[in-house]
């Protein structure tokens, strides 16, 4: 079941990057500060977050992955879950995936707060 374990917040950017076809690439950066284990992308009509595409890799803080998307459902909007290495994680709801390309993700520390920016 899609939950909420850290504080998350929408910043977002301008949407001129260009849409995703069936098959793409999306850029995810972690700018958290933290390591991310596990990411999950599911349709946002969907309580299923199936695997984690990030297999058994992680994603340092500072550093960024490509992940080849499919998308099997016919839906542009999309949810996405980043879990970090000590088991918090982080939600962001109704990604228009057909209009961004990459996401990066922040960490405020004052605020407690995780956000992403979308291009």
């Amino acid at each position: 079941m899609k939950s909420l374990f850290a504080a998350s917040a929408l910043l977002f950017a301008t949407m001129a990057a260009p849409a995703l076809a069936s098959d793409e690439t999306l850029h995810v950066t972690n700018r958290t500060g933290y390591t991310i284990s596990e990411i999950y992308i599911a349709p946002s009509s969907t309580t299923d977050w199936e695997e984690d595409i990030m297999g058994g890799d992680e994603l340092e803080p500072n550093t960024s992955v490509d992940i080849d998307f499919s998308r099997s459902e016919d839906t542009c909007k999309w949810d996405l879950k980043a879990v970090y290495d000590d088991g918090t994680s982080a939600v962001w709801y109704n990604i228009d995936l057909c209009k961004i390309s990459s996401i990066t993700m922040f960490y405020n520390a004052n605020t407690n707060v995780t956000s992403a920016k979308y291009e």
